[in-house]
């Protein structure tokens, strides 16, 4: 398989991601820095490893530009997401995390047309989860909103 040249704007892009949260990260207290280190150190890590694979690629295969992937990219489907993805950060502090999340997952997968059954599964299994691993496991207290403090 030939590398594609778009691939070295999502490394960049996820470079940049690792640093944001890393600066953000060392604002923290040393004892809430653990975990958000090793998920930033796992990011960086599986990004070079994708690099190296690029590389190796490139040397065997070649390069390509990649910009085939998007040929079927609409546009208004993205937008739409993003927007909605704003307006999620901006109801969060309001209703909470998990009121939010739920809307904003149920409000993307149905402007997706996701099946009814598959948009509930997966809203109960992500709530779930998000619920066991920082609420129970890490005791992080999620935002609850200005609504229901």
């Amino acid at each position: 398989m030939k590398m594609k040249k778009t691939d070295i704007g999502v490394c960049l892009a996820m470079y940049a991601v690792c640093a944001f949260f890393l600066y953000m990260t060392l604002q923290l207290p040393k004892a809430a820095q653990i975990y958000p280190l090793c998920v930033i150190a796992l990011l960086a890590g599986l990004t070079t490893l994708h690099v190296f694979n690029m590389i190796r690629a490139a040397i065997s295969y070649g390069v390509e530009s990649g910009l085939e992937d998007f040929k079927n990219f609409v546009p208004s489907q993205f937008f739409v997401l993003f927007a909605m993805i704003l307006i999620y950060l901006a109801v969060m502090p309001y209703a909470g995390f998990y009121i939010a999340s739920i809307l904003f997952m149920g409000a993307s997968l149905i402007f997706l047309r996701v099946k009814l059954w598959q948009i509930v599964l997966s809203e109960i299994v992500i709530i779930a989860l998000v619920y066991c691993a920082f609420t129970l496991f890490l005791e992080v207290r999620l935002p609850a909103g200005i609504f229901f403090e």
